[in-house]
């Protein structure tokens, strides 16, 4: 027998109710995350007067002047190749790096492998805040160690080299640095689920360790490519603590250094740093908005299972 009829009318009633505090909820969440972007966006359209006079509602005179003013003075130009750069091939080198590791611990038996699986995953431990002077540190010392070298070899007279300090290289090699424990992680428990049946049948067939990534692993990988780049782009473009100890070449630096700048030389012109702002978060926008079913698709498809 069915469950009594008058039981219906009272699961129907918890049903709606459930339904009721989701959306109330949802919605709230959403207008806590929207509502502060709709008013630094339009505050980016008002002159600092006008911000001083009226903080909340909308600009009596609206106002472009602020993004022009906000793109040369801070130079967003060149911040922004900077920022692309860091961005892009940070986050290439942390996928290629981390599906490699993560092959070679998954499928590649060694009695090393539990110690080296162990020493990067150990990395998820440390935060960024506790490396920045060990980093700037051994940054330094690099560039010394080289500089005497050269001049040892006689392959420099004088000067001074920057190899890893002041450089786009020692920058992309801290980032890729920081991000391959999480991404190594990821990838490790996503290729152990990649049959080895397929990595002996490609080994008896004479493949090498190299073809059987290029042509089995790779392929299969993507969802945990998409995932890792997904954890790692917005990351990077927003990082700010590490960049700034790394590098001290305007000509070097990346988005969220030169925002900074308007907090620091010009905290009295408000509508240049909204405008600042909003040129800084709108290219992360835009990525959510170009690639959210791919994005959705990656995290779904790139979930770890415990």
């Amino acid at each position: 027998m069915g469950e009594p009829l008058r039981n219906q009318p009272a699961k129907r009633l918890v049903g709606i109710i459930g339904k009721a505090v989701s959306y109330f909820v949802m919605t709230t969440f959403a207008l806590m995350t929207t509502l502060p972007l709709v008013w630094l966006i339009i505050n980016s359209f008002k002159s600092t007067t006008e911000f001083r006079l009226n903080r909340v509602g909308f600009p009596h005179l609206w106002t472009t002047i602020n993004y022009p003013g906000a793109w040369s003075l801070g130079e967003f130009d060149r911040l922004i190749g900077n920022s692309v750069i860091y961005t892009a091939g940070a986050t290439l080198g942390i996928i290629v790096f981390s599906i490699l590791a993560g092959f070679a611990f998954a499928k590649i038996k060694s009695k090393a492998t539990p110690i080296l699986y162990g020493s990067f995953v150990l990395g998820i431990l440390l935060s960024i805040q506790s490396l920045m002077v060990p980093l700037f540190i051994e940054v330094s010392q690099l560039d010394r160690l080289l500089t005497d070298l050269f001049k040892v070899l006689g392959i420099l007279k004088s000067g001074q080299v920057n190899f890893f300090y002041d450089s786009r290289f020692g920058v992309l090699l801290i980032y890729i640095g920081s991000g391959l424990p999480t991404a190594i992680y990821l990838s490790t428990e996503y290729v152990k689920g990649i049959p080895y049946a397929l990595v002996e049948a490609a080994r008896i067939d004479g493949a090498s360790y190299f073809k059987i990534f290029r042509w089995i692993i790779l392929p299969m990988s993507v969802p945990i490519a998409t995932t890792v780049a997904i954890l790692n782009i917005t990351g990077i473009w927003n990082e700010f603590a590490l960049i700034n100890i790394l590098v001290s070449k305007t000509s070097l630096k990346s988005l969220p250094l030169g925002i900074f700048k308007f907090t620091s030389n010009l905290t009295a012109d408000w509508g240049k740093q909204f405008a600042a702002l909003v040129i800084g978060m709108l290219p992360m926008l835009l990525f959510y908005i170009g690639f959210r079913k791919q994005i959705t698709r990656g995290v779904a498809a790139g979930a770890v299972k415990g």
